[in-house]
């Protein structure tokens, strides 16, 4: 199974900036250079999906600079990467990576009926499962301890938000991975706030200024559903536990989310956070001592 070390955390504050990977080649670790767009600037997610209005105090990637910054940080990428946006301030270690998931319309006629507890005991098999790969990898195990945020959905805007909170073995550290579903007509935009689970509060009102200046481009949105369009085969508790992996199937929740797996790839797992203990060594790896420009 595709695995991302989601949670970049604490080390990620001066590291994880726009000047971070202004250089290239030095001794810092294999080198990324990014072209980051400062805002205020106005951002393409794919020529044909959306748009983002990123205010002044945030920086702007690219898909493909967005896959080379998670690729030097021990991620795998699969293509449905749109772009990520992070912080000027050197201070601050969130961002934000936006992805596409050309799954079709997604019906909200369950929008009362999202179990919470059920779902949560979805994500918790599918962490442990996951454990075994952490093991073979030299990773350490992962547990959902609950929710930072049970699953809540804004029938006025089609987003879709929820947060699990997790703790890696031999962490002191809870670490958060704020999951926003922007609903379309032809599918979904993921958008994925990685956070340490006591700054999460701080960090959701970046999160909300992302939202607020996103926007389908004409003929995407979900008002624009029309007859004959694609349908997803689940609906928003689906999407949810998409987030579960392999467990959703494993338990009979949502068998039909298996085909959608290859797709999906690293998106499903997104939601299956990883500890501070695996990324420091990651962060140390690639940065060596010297944090920043």
């Amino acid at each position: 199974m595709p695995h991302r070390h989601s949670a970049f955390l604490l080390l990620a504050f001066a590291a994880f900036t726009p000047a971070a990977f202004a250089q290239e080649g030095d001794d810092t670790g294999p080198g990324v250079k990014v072209d980051w767009k400062k805002g205020p600037v106005s951002a393409e997610l794919g020529s044909d999906i959306a748009e983002l209005e990123v205010p002044e105090g945030y920086a702007f990637a690219n898909a493909e600079d967005t896959r080379r910054v998670l690729e030097a940080m021990g991620n795998r990428t699969d293509g449905s990467e749109l772009g990520m946006v992070v912080p000027n301030a050197e201070d601050e270690g969130w961002f934000i990576v936006f992805e596409w998931q050309p799954i079709g319309y997604i019906k909200d006629a369950e929008k009362e009926k999202i179990d919470a507890d059920e779902l949560l005991e979805s994500i918790q098999e599918a962490t442990e499962e996951g454990n075994e790969w952490r093991k073979e990898n030299n990773i350490p195990a992962l547990h959902v301890t609950g929710w930072a945020e049970p699953p809540n959905y804004d029938p006025a805007s089609h987003n879709l938000v929820w947060a699990a909170v997790a703790r890696s073995e031999g962490s002191t550290h809870d670490s958060v991975n704020y999951n926003m579903r922007l609903l379309g007509r032809r599918g979904v935009v993921s958008a994925t706030l990685v956070e340490s689970a006591d700054k999460l509060a701080l960090s959701k009102p970046h999160a909300a200024a992302m939202v607020n200046g996103f926007k389908f481009k004409t003929g995407g949105s979900y008002s624009e559903w029309k007859a004959g369009d694609k349908v997803a085969a689940y609906g928003l508790t689906g999407l949810v536990a998409a987030g579960a992996g392999a467990a959703a199937v494993k338990l009979g929740l949502f068998g039909v989310l298996a085909k959608f797996f290859g797709k999906m790839g690293k998106a499903i797992v997104v939601a299956v956070v990883a500890g501070v203990a695996a990324l420091g060594k990651v962060v140390k790896s690639i940065f060596g001592r010297k944090q920043g420009p």
